[in-house]
């Protein structure tokens, strides 16, 4: 069986596997972050912010960013409001501050 892009199997596969990554993340915010001390130095907080890139960006990508985002979340690294990139429309890949060329002009 091909899944074509465009096919209803290929986009209940792609949903299922969101909700499928998804679901531990959720479990944490549910269960497991109510019972710790806030200590978040980024907004949103790095699950919220692993939902809304995984939504937006789907598995892939959004996992991409989260990753990042988890890297950077260290006590020598930053601080502050870091939102999820927006998703470019027409190409399939993500833009972040942190990936933007210097301008050397």
């Amino acid at each position: 069986m091909i899944l074509r892009p465009g096919s209803d199997l290929a986009a209940f596969s792609r949903t299922a596997l969101r909700l499928l990554v998804l679901a531990p993340i959720r479990f944490y915010q549910w269960v497991i972050s109510p019972m710790l001390p806030a200590a978040c130095r980024y907004q949103p907080t790095c699950s919220a912010y692993a939902v809304e890139a995984i939504t937006q960006h789907g598995v892939l990508s959004g996992g991409w960013l989260t990753l990042q985002r988890l890297l950077r979340c260290h006590p020598w690294g930053g601080s502050g409001f870091d939102p999820v990139p927006p998703a470019c429309e027409g190409h399939n890949h993500t833009h972040h501050p942190s990936s933007y060329p210097l301008d050397r002009a």
